[in-house]
């Protein structure tokens, strides 16, 4: 697997920067901190938002991104490809520490956010929970779960894992090639296996990985840094999940909730169970292969 170059380094962050101040218009705009503070960052209290791809993690990172003292990101480049090494162990945890939180500041400071809550939502967080409860430990991590099946229908409608999409040079934000060949989260016994079995095989098996993975590293941190969210719920239940959820970032002010109960008004049921109509006999069997004992043990099948 290729690691991480100083020079591939170099260009995430940089490209990042510049491409997080076109992607945050996406959100509201937050309330602006004193002016003395806009520009000395300082990353306080961070949320972040797991989940495997497709599981819901947008949707969830934009309503707490409604916050008004949140500052919110979407799957900063640099860090994303950096979470890798932390994974394999390739980087010490000493110097990912200093580039995460270096980076995030430099989010902050670019945005002119400095004095507000930083938030980020990124996948490939999940593998590496406890390297950032450690190097932040005054953050909390929201956790979204969705049906495995419906991931995997949602995920394989994208070319991210397509073997149609290898040779392409298509890479994702945090650097890595499209394509069918094993990720860094493939187990290495198996790493052949996955680029021969279909790409809906692959998009449980992501699923599995990031959804298992996140369950057992949140495991290790006290109720008041961790919560889970069911997708499903979420989409059927939005004032509910929205209470929840501010409940848990300690939202107090009124209007803020507000806010948060805005983000989440926008939920669509119609996205719950997309599987059934959408999965044959031969795709069901594929995921339920790759992925059948982790829905059974969350609920989704008998």
């Amino acid at each position: 697997m290729t690691h991480l170059s100083a020079v591939r380094a170099a260009r995430l962050a940089t490209v990042g920067l510049v491409a997080d101040r076109r992607e945050r218009r996406q959100v509201p705009r937050p309330t602006r901190a004193p002016l003395r503070q806009r520009y000395l960052p300082r990353v306080r209290r961070p949320i972040f938002v797991l989940g495997a791809p497709r599981s819901g993690t947008s949707f969830l990172g934009r309503c707490v991104g409604s916050l008004p003292d949140v500052s919110y990101h979407f799957e900063p480049r640099l860090t994303k490809a950096v979470a890798r090494e932390v994974y394999d162990g390739t980087w010490s945890r000493a110097r990912a520490s200093r580039v995460f939180r270096g980076y995030y500041a430099a989010l902050l400071a670019a945005a002119g956010h400095g004095g507000l809550r930083f938030a980020e939502k990124d996948p490939e967080n999940c593998f590496i929970v406890p390297f950032l409860a450690d190097a932040f430990p005054d953050a909390v991590f929201l956790h979204v779960i969705r049906d495995g099946r419906d991931v995997a229908v949602s995920h394989a409608e994208q070319p991210w894992l397509a073997a149609e999409s290898a040779g392409t040079g298509q890479r994702g934000r945090g650097g890595m090639l499209w394509g069918p060949q094993a990720r860094f989260w493939v187990e290495a016994e198996r790493r052949r296996e996955f680029a021969e079995v279909s790409h809906l095989a692959r998009c449980a098996w992501m699923w599995r990985r990031f959804t298992s993975s996140a369950l057992e590293q949140l495991t290790s941190l006290p109720a008041s840094r961790a919560i889970e969210l069911r997708y499903e719920d979420i989409m059927r239940g939005p004032a509910a999940a929205a209470e929840r959820v501010a409940d848990f970032l300690e939202v107090t002010d009124p209007a803020a909730r507000q806010a948060l109960h805005g983000g989440f008004g926008k939920a669509r049921p119609d996205s719950v169970g997309r599987w059934r109509a959408t999965l044959d006999e031969t795709g069901l069997a594929d995921v339920q292969k790759h992925a059948g004992e982790l829905l059974s043990q969350l609920g989704y099948v008998d």
